[in-house]
């Protein structure tokens, strides 16, 4: 069987620990697998490499992905399907393995409708793809905000200061929430749990009245919070890394309150770096369990991580929209900090 393999859309730790499973699951079966360069844009392009054992080998601990990756969704692009389907039928390839998030997995759906067999291995630091409960890259993202958070804490109570600190999340609190919940923030503001500015900004004096010296807010850089000083600011609407969010909340925080105030955005930093070991064995998983699949037949399916198993779910299930942070981990936030 030949087996085709990309990584697209943002990269993340332990898509390389993936590819180091998938070829070696492969080769128990015989296979070979074909890497294509940069996501999906790739295998327009044709420009991809034969993956062996000696080119995988080492690679687990690495963060990035070794084929490199691109938000490209063929669909999007004119003549890009016919190419695509073109390099599949020229390297005569059985499936598409595909390493994405929403964006990703959701252009390899509209590619199931023209004949691609694919199968979806979830991939996203902010954990927000419908039909799974895990995926690659998100326990390292929550590991290093969980890290950062740590560190502001101590300036922060040596100088009596107010700490924002931004994390990624343009549709759901994953890493806000967690990172937070972990590190003892005082406040955690998620695109789920819309506040008003005003809200903060009680709850953070009251919280000074009664003894406390120094905060930590917790961002997410899609937060929806109502009110901020300069109206021109898209409160709510989802952003990038380093979005307007962190810094009105941050700016119009110190002026309300008087405290003294300062931003960390973390942006890409929790991109990058080598993934924790459960990342790393999450990959495996996954990896291995693609091939498997595979070879019983099974394709258009998504390799879930469900409580501690894995197993294959429709791809469709992609399409369902971001999966939210559940009610009672909003509520243990909520519970746990001021606002």
């Amino acid at each position: 069987m030949r087996i085709g393999i990309l990584t697209g859309g943002g990269d993340c730790p332990g898509l390389n620990a993936a590819l180091h499973a998938v070829v070696l699951t492969a080769m128990v079966h015989h296979d070979t697998v074909i890497g294509f360069h940069h996501g999906w844009r790739g295998v327009a392009n044709s420009e991809f490499e034969e993956l062996t054992r000696t080119r995988v080998r080492g690679i687990i601990q690495r963060g990035g992905t070794i084929l490199g990756t691109a938000r490209f969704h063929p669909h999007e692009h004119e003549g890009a399907i016919d190419a695509v389907l073109a390099t599949l039928k020229a390297q005569k390839i059985d499936a598409v393995l595909v390493l994405g998030g929403d964006g990703t997995l959701n252009a390899s759906f509209e590619l199931t409708k023209h004949g691609v067999p694919v199968i979806g291995l979830p991939k996203t630091i902010d954990n927000d793809i419908s039909g799974t409960e895990q995926c690659i890259g998100h326990d390292t993202a929550v590991a290093i905000a969980t890290e950062a958070i740590d560190r502001v804490h101590t300036t922060a109570e040596s100088h009596d200061r107010l700490m924002v600190v931004e994390v990624m999340g343009r549709m759901t609190g994953w890493i806000a929430v967690e990172s937070g919940l972990a590190a003892g923030a005082d406040a955690i503001l998620i695109p789920e749990n819309p506040v008003t500015i005003d809200s903060v900004v009680e709850a953070l004096q009251q919280r000074h009245q009664k003894g406390a010296n120094s905060s930590i807010v917790v961002v997410a850089e899609g937060a929806r919070v109502a009110n901020t000083d300069i109206e021109e600011v898209p409160t709510g609407w989802p952003q990038l890394a380093g979005s307007p969010v962190g810094a009105e909340v941050s700016r119009t925080l110190a002026k309300r309150t008087g405290f003294e105030t300062r931003l960390t955005v973390l942006g890409h930093v929790q991109r990058g770096g080598e993934p924790t070991a459960r990342d790393r064995i999450l990959a495996a998983q996954l990896g291995r369990a693609a091939v498997s699949y595979l070879h019983e037949g099974l394709t258009n399916i998504l390799i879930a991580g469900i409580g501690d198993g894995i197993r294959p779910v429709p791809l469709m299930e992609v399409t369902r929209g971001a999966r939210t942070v559940p009610e009672e981990l909003r509520q243990l936030a909520m519970q746990l900090t001021v606002v």
